[in-house]
């Protein structure tokens, strides 16, 4: 679910690539005021997706009701019991009680937004994508290396956990998670991560993957441990 009004048409593909990551779209929806001139550059995009197009006229001058219109479809969505989860794509904190409420009822809540986006929506939504690194991320993938590295890492929003918070963080997950040997299984140091901090993603420091990140903190130990199946290996992580 987009909001036209904050959001520009530059970070649709970046927006459905990810969202492939997490599940398939079942509803995919558009809201704003299509006669204004501003949203013309939609049209193409919006054909390209497949995205349907919710036409809500501004009836009252200062009065968002672009809004209204995306809660109210959120909420009746919601009661129709065919998804799973929501992504709510805004830098409007006005989506924060949204967001919360969807999470009450166990849904999965995926937030999108710029920078510029408060705190309060952020920390509402189970995670949250800043737009702004996943069009980097995208633009950059030619140019991953083999470490997963970014070249070209985006610039901490104010209020991102920064390295040395990541680190205390880390400790104390991997403190008390790990087995009498002191290792924690990477896969839940991840889950926890992101629970303590929902904007966390390894790309907001140039990063491809949660080893190498981990790896390039030098407070950490890694170990590969092999299964069963020969194409598959866990990674385990200790402090050092």
């Amino acid at each position: 679910m987009i909001d036209a009004d904050n959001v520009s048409d530059k970070y649709i593909g970046p927006i459905f690539e990810e969202i492939s990551n997490h599940g398939t779209a079942t509803y995919k929806r558009i809201y704003g005021d299509w006669t204004k001139p501003q949203l013309s550059s939609w049209k193409t995009v919006l054909l390209n997706y497949s995205i349907s197009p919710i036409q809500q006229y501004a009836y009252t001058t200062g009065k968002n009701s672009t809004d209204a219109a995306l809660i109210i479809d959120a909420m009746d969505i919601l009661y129709s019991n065919n998804v799973d989860g929501f992504c709510i794509v805004s830098s409007d904190s006005d989506f924060t009680k949204l967001a919360a409420r969807l999470r009450e009822a166990g849904m999965f809540v995926m937030g999108m937004g710029e920078k510029k986006t408060p705190a309060p929506f952020i920390a509402a939504c189970e995670m949250f994508k800043y737009m702004e690194v996943l069009s980097a991320n995208t633009a950059n993938s030619e140019e991953t290396s083999f470490e997963g590295k970014s070249e070209k890492p985006v610039a901490l929003k104010e209020g991102m956990a920064t390295t040395e918070e990541l680190i205390e963080s880390l400790k104390i997950i991997i403190t008390k998670t790990s087995d009498e040997d002191g290792w924690a299984f990477l896969g839940e140091v991840g889950k926890r991560l992101n629970k303590r901090y929902p904007d966390f993603d390894t790309r907001n420091y140039g990063y491809a993957k949660l080893t190498p990140l981990i790896s390039s903190l030098k407070a950490f130990e890694i170990q590969s441990r092999k299964t069963s199946n020969p194409n598959i290996t866990h990674k385990y992580v200790k402090n050092k």
